[in-house]
């Protein structure tokens, strides 16, 4: 999203682009910290966010907590002001369980206990 919005910038249809993102219902965010943001990407993507605020939904999904979102954004001032906004009248879901991709991948190995080395379930004893 961060990319799309600076392409539109440099191609001078941000306005554009910021006007089709208005119409959504939603705007779902996943894995937000996976990758830093560029200065101009967390701008843009702030400034997203801001207009949004109290007018449409955002969901957000991240292993960060919020002490950490500065790392993601850069800007300390910005990164408060982004957090204020989405969290006023915000339901924020902490998830505390295992992922459940780590549980699907780790399902049908075994690890023996004599050896402690991972199997696949076909090595017979």
């Amino acid at each position: 999203m961060a990319d799309e919005l600076i392409e539109a910038r440099e191609e001078r249809q941000l306005q554009r682009l910021l006007q089709r993102y208005s119409r959504y219902d939603v705007i779902i965010i996943d894995e937000l910290g996976y990758v830093p943001f560029s200065r101009e990407g967390s701008e843009l993507l702030f400034q997203v966010l801001a207009e949004r605020h109290e007018k449409g939904s955002v969901i957000i999904t991240t292993n960060l907590g919020f002490a950490d979102w500065t790392q993601v954004f850069g800007d300390p001032v910005m990164t408060a002001a982004l957090l204020d906004r989405l969290t006023h009248k915000a339901h924020i879901i902490n998830c505390t369980w295992e992922s459940y991709r780590l549980q699907q991948s780790l399902k049908g190995k075994r690890t023996t206990p004599a050896k402690g080395r991972k199997t696949d379930g076909n090595d017979s004893a």
